[in-house]
């Protein structure tokens, strides 16, 4: 793992793993360090060169401006790329960070080798609203300071009983999410983001072939705003993980891990082309 920063400002932070094999790029969800992608990197790195990093505001990387756009957030992406020579890339975003790999798809389809959008919207302005469960627990998190995000998130995030069986592990999982949490003006300028992101009129332009990822038991992105996704995006493949909540990446990490695999393989150019895609410098 090597922690950097790009040449252009305001700098991101991000961090690299693995030496060879197709590069993949993922983007984390609101208010989340890069480091959450944990579970996957840990996995995936054994052959394919991977890089998360962290968003404006937070973790490592600057603050930023205060009021962002997922645009704007895709083009900090694209940032990463440039810093790392990468071409073209597969690219995983999970909630927030799928609504970012949205705009990256369609904004610049030559960077993208394929696309996996975990538990994730394209902006429908009322099917987009959590339950009233995971708002109640949202905003408690949100506002609520420490204490009330150790005891609400884990209940956004996961069913009854996969927090049950974690046991002792739970503080040391929730420690990586919390340890730093981003001060209110980004998680503000985040919101406003969100709230602002509008793609289901041009997902049928995404042309990279596409993994959606829907977590049965997610309060708070629904599930059928999966459905929603895979009734516009062309040739969309569906994997389903009925007994997941919104924390699908690490609660369902070995199977998610190996679908992403084979998405990636099957993605993955023939020939001459496939040395072409990515030059790393790592």
């Amino acid at each position: 793992m090597e922690l950097r920063s790009t040449h252009t400002t305001p700098r991101l932070a991000y961090r690299t793993f693995g030496r060879e094999g197709p590069p993949v790029l993922f983007i984390m969800g609101f208010g989340m360090p890069g480091a959450v992608w944990g579970p996957q990197v840990d996995e995936l790195q054994r052959d394919h060169r991977c890089c998360h990093y962290d968003h404006l505001g937070v973790g490592e990387s600057d603050r930023g401006p205060f009021l962002r756009t997922i645009p704007s957030m895709a083009e900090d992406s694209v940032r990463i790329l440039d810093d790392l020579r990468w071409n073209a890339v597969h690219v995983v975003g999970v909630s927030m960070g799928g609504m970012i790999a949205q705009e990256l798809a369609l904004r610049h389809q030559d960077r993208c080798r394929s696309l996996t959008l975990v538990a994730t919207h394209g902006g429908a302005a009322v099917a987009s609203l959590p339950t009233p469960k995971g708002m109640w627990l949202f905003l408690k998190g949100l506002f609520g300071g420490r204490k009330a995000r150790m005891k609400s998130l884990p209940r956004l995030l996961y069913t009854d009983e996969f927090i049950e069986s974690m046991g002792s592990d739970l503080q040391t999982h929730l420690d990586v999410r919390l340890s730093r949490p981003p001060r209110l003006r980004t998680v503000l300028g985040q919101l406003y983001a969100v709230n602002r992101h509008s793609t289901e009129s041009r997902l049928h332009q995404i042309q990279a072939p596409t993994l959606l990822v829907r977590p049965g038991r997610d309060i708070l992105i629904r599930p059928t705003q999966t459905d929603r996704l895979a009734a516009r995006i062309r040739n969309a493949e569906v994997l389903r993980f009925d007994d997941a909540g919104h924390g699908v990446t690490f609660q369902k990490a070995a199977e998610l891990n190996a679908a992403l695999r084979t998405h990636f393989g099957r993605a993955e150019p023939a020939g001459p082309e496939a040395s072409q895609g990515a030059d790393a410098v790592l």
